[in-house]
């Protein structure tokens, strides 16, 4: 029961931190896996954390979908080749010690948050949709933006938005919101992949993920009350978060290095 509840609890967190600022809770999945729930394999709370990324990031999509934020040509291109490299990227994380990869983890934690104090930035070149006229000069960089994100999300077990949407704006020009509407396309998949990958080795607690989700869909309702009536702070949020992945990471990082 109380691992019920932990599992439950720390899926409300994650799903409230997405509710909130739009982003980056799901970094949170692992650690409060290992340090919270208590799953003793680092393999076990990636695999598990990233079916609930997925399922998460679906639901985040059909909202984003029906708004019209959502590039599909080129969100689907991104996203095709991110899960050629989130299968990779799964693959290897399976071969390392899972406390070297958690120690890893923490470092890309502090990693994260420094880039979440930079404001995102519009695109400074018109966006231009993919079409046959646009190919030759929009999918080498999709493709080349999409594998490098898709790889580090399949070794780290994440959702990936914090470097999908930079990612999308840099190759296709989208402007801000419907880059965070078309990362989804590739967060979902990612994750999907990386789950499959990790449930092919008995790396994956199903009960678990169902208690993360149902505590998710909770905490994410929340978080977007919330939100609408602390939009005009969405920058002071996003500093205090960063500011609580990076204390994580740290943590992380030292639990590592101690053994």
């Amino acid at each position: 029961m109380l691992h019920d509840i932990l599992a439950i609890g720390s899926g409300s967190l994650v799903g409230f931190v997405l509710g909130l600022i739009g982003g980056g809770g799901s970094i949170l999945a692992v650690p409060l896996l290992v340090y919270v729930v208590g799953v003793r394999s680092a393999h076990v709370a990636i695999g598990t954390g990233s079916v609930a990324v997925a399922l998460s990031a679906l639901s985040s999509l059909v909202g984003h979908a029906r708004a019209g934020n959502v590039r599909w040509p080129c969100a689907t291109l991104f996203a095709a080749c991110g899960v050629a490299g989130a299968m990779i990227g799964s693959t290897i994380g399976k071969q390392f010690d899972g406390d070297c990869l958690l120690t890893a983890f923490g470092a890309l934690m502090v990693v994260v948050a420094v880039t979440m104090l930079r404001r995102p930035k519009e695109a400074v070149t018109p966006f231009s949709p993919l079409t046959s006229q646009t190919a030759r000069a929009l999918v080498p960089r999709l493709m080349v933006f999409g594998t490098g994100a898709g790889l580090l999300s399949g070794i780290f077990g994440i959702g990936g938005g914090f470097l999908v949407v930079p990612g999308l704006v840099a190759s296709a020009r989208l402007p801000l919101l419907t880059a965070i509407g078309s990362s989804l396309v590739s967060v979902s998949a990612f994750g999907l992949t990386t789950a499959a990958n990790y449930a092919l080795s008995g790396f994956v607690d199903w009960r678990l993920v169902a208690m993360f989700v149902i505590g998710g869909a909770v905490g994410s309702l929340l978080g977007g009350r919330l939100a609408k009536h602390l939009s005009h702070k969405t920058r002071a949020l996003s500093y205090t978060f960063a500011a609580v992945v990076a204390s994580v990471g740290v943590y992380v990082v030292i639990r590592g290095v101690r053994g």
